[in-house]
């Protein structure tokens, strides 16, 4: 089933589109904190109401941007700014080619990671200039952000003791990284703070899952999507979360 957003001020993130009746979702945080967990019970949450949902991710949301990841994250030593070309290029085919057009048909987008993630990790880990990082993206995007982003946030000590078997490039970064990329998600959070969700990754997932439901079907809500909501998030619980 597609939705139609009605309301403006939910859509009117997406400046430089026209056209795009669905709903844009990301979920971001450090490694370790458990987003590919909330990512596919959100997924599950809304397919059970009959809305068309896509879940995706970056990198690696499309055949190029599996190549993209395997360098990015497996590769060898890259440059900072080589590295941020390669993010835009995997992000610039991933919203032409995935993302738009779902939100042009209605559907429900959920992606595991976006531009934040290129703020946080290249600029506020990698110590390059936010406001480059930012335009970057947003000319490899057309300006496209997304209309709720849920932080899950968790110190970066307990995050690294969730991470299991090979450190990618990324996750092999050390602590100190960790804390910085951290520390630069919730800088985002407080600046951005209509359209990001921060939650304690520390929680049950259960729990977070029915936090993440209760926000987004008011989102939903606001956006004059109604019968998103027929069933409450307590019914969840029949449903596994």
């Amino acid at each position: 089933m597609a939705i139609c957003v009605k309301n403006s001020g939910i859509s009117g993130l997406n400046n430089g589109l026209k056209g795009l009746k669905g709903l844009f979702i990301s979920f971001e945080g450090i490694d370790g904190v458990g987003k590919t967990t909330q990512v596919e019970a959100l997924r599950d949450f809304l397919q059970a109401r009959g809305l068309e949902v896509v879940v995706t991710r970056e990198p690696g949301g499309t055949q190029l941007g599996k190549q993209l990841r395997d360098i990015l994250l497996h590769g060898g030593a890259i440059s900072a700014r080589a590295e941020a070309l390669l993010f835009a290029a995997d992000r610039a085919q991933h919203a032409a080619q995935i993302i738009i057009p779902a939100l042009q048909r209605g559907a429900v987008v959920i992606t595991d990671r976006y531009i934040d993630s290129s703020l946080a990790y290249q600029s506020g880990g990698r110590e390059l200039t936010m406001q480059d990082v930012r335009d970057l993206s947003e000319w490899a995007s057309n300006c496209l952000w997304p209309n709720r982003t849920y932080l899950l946030d968790m110190s970066e000590k307990d995050a690294a003791v969730r991470l299991h078997g090979q450190a990618d490039r990324m996750e092999s970064a050390g602590l100190d990284f960790a804390r910085r990329t951290r520390e630069a998600f919730l800088d985002l959070a407080k600046q951005n703070a209509q359209r990001f969700c921060v939650l304690d990754a520390t929680l049950p997932a259960c729990d977070l899952s029915k936090l993440i439901a209760k926000d987004l079907c008011e989102l939903m809500d606001d956006a004059g999507v109604r019968y998103c909501c027929e069933k409450s998030p307590e019914s969840q619980e029949n449903q596994g979360f």
